[in-house]
């Protein structure tokens, strides 16, 4: 069973939460989901794609994973969540923005630095798709607030490797954008492609 909080938070919603919202619920319901952006962010528990992004259920298709990492697309027939999560984002849903958004204090980024933890197995696969963002200098925070936003830059090139999104990209039909979220901020800056730098929003 959930801990006590969890299912006094279940009952909070049906009890609050959903009756105010019914009406929208059953929209959702009734017409499908429509959401016109594709969130992939960190599994960390402090990043709140809805609360940061003040959405509506029905608003954001999410995508979480250590690191908010995408892997290059590969043809084989592999169980490749992050990807299935992409294709059908863009595919069946036809979502117009995709945001990849990395956040200060990442762990995944830090473990970049840092040996395997003791029995890790799946990790430090995962974790070579952000190899390239490590600076060869130490972990200082100056420098793990560059390779958080360094491995953003990284999984926006490898999104343009899915051929889904690179035509939706050419033709103009998707924009992609990358997020680095301060979380001891609350603020969110947003990557300048043209000035290849992070800008407050």
């Amino acid at each position: 069973m959930p801990n006590r909080r969890l299912l006094e938070g279940l009952r909070r919603f049906r009890r609050e939460y959903f009756p105010a919202y019914r009406d929208h619920y059953q929209r959702l319901v009734e017409e499908g989901q429509k959401p016109t952006t594709l969130f992939i962010g960190c599994s960390d528990s402090r990043v709140v794609p809805d609360l940061i992004t003040d959405s509506m259920p029905g608003e954001l298709f999410i995508v979480r994973n250590v690191g908010a990492l995408v892997p290059p697309f590969e043809i084989d027939q592999g169980y490749h969540g992050v990807s299935a999560g992409i294709e059908f984002a863009v595919i069946n849903l036809g979502v117009t923005d995709i945001v990849v958004c990395g956040h200060t204090h990442c762990g995944a980024m830090r473990a970049l630095y840092e040996p395997p933890s003791e029995g890790s197995r799946h990790v430090p696969k995962w974790l070579e798709l952000a190899r390239d963002a490590r600076l060869d200098e130490p972990p200082t925070e100056e420098v793990l607030r560059r390779t958080e936003q360094r491995s953003v830059i990284i999984q926006l090139e490898h999104l343009m490797t899915f051929p889904m999104v690179a035509e939706r990209v050419e033709s103009g039909a998707v924009s992609l954008h990358g997020w680095h979220y301060v979380i001891e901020e609350g603020r969110v800056d947003v990557l300048d492609y043209e000035a290849g730098i992070f800008r407050p929003v």
